[in-house]
């Protein structure tokens, strides 16, 4: 059975490599979409993805743990699933000739893999009730960011 420390680093490392790859998409989307209101939109999520990959790191320092050292087997494959996430960003983009709903999307699919993620690590055995409630809140806020996603997604 995991400790709780390695069961908390597994969960803090993968959303930390979740989040800074979430940023970088919603970046190259924001620069890919026509919309200058999906520009904004979609700039601001990238903000909010490394503000969140930020606080779970100030906030994994606090349980003595360092996200940006030593990679779990997990925290490799999300790696691999999120360079893969981030190279289909970039091939839709081409194929598609930016199109605003196509690159919606994709922005769409990252927060599912991101939702997915989040709601593995909440029910981690171990996880403090501290941390269960910081991951709580950012999903509710992935969860929304997703909903605006598709909706726009429609009416692109």
């Amino acid at each position: 059975m995991a400790t709780t420390n390695e069961t908390t680093a597994r969960a803090y490392n993968d959303l930390v490599e979740i989040n800074k790859t979430g940023s970088k998409g919603y970046q190259e989307a924001a620069e890919g979409v026509s919309s200058p209101q999906l520009k904004s939109e979609l700039s601001r999520l990238s903000q909010q993805r490394a503000q969140f990959a930020a606080e779970l790191t100030q906030h994994a320092s606090q349980y003595g743990l360092n996200v940006t050292e030593g990679n779990t087997i997990e925290g490799l494959l999300t790696d691999a699933a999120a360079a893969v996430h981030h190279g289909w960003i970039n091939l839709k983009s081409a194929i598609t000739g930016q199109s605003d709903s196509a690159i919606l999307g994709e922005c769409e699919t990252g927060d599912s893999v991101a939702l997915k993620a989040y709601e593995m690590a909440m029910q981690a055995a171990n996880l403090p009730a501290e941390a269960k409630s910081v991951l709580e809140k950012q999903h509710s806020k992935v969860l929304e960011a997703k909903n605006w996603v598709t909706q726009h997604k429609a009416q692109a």
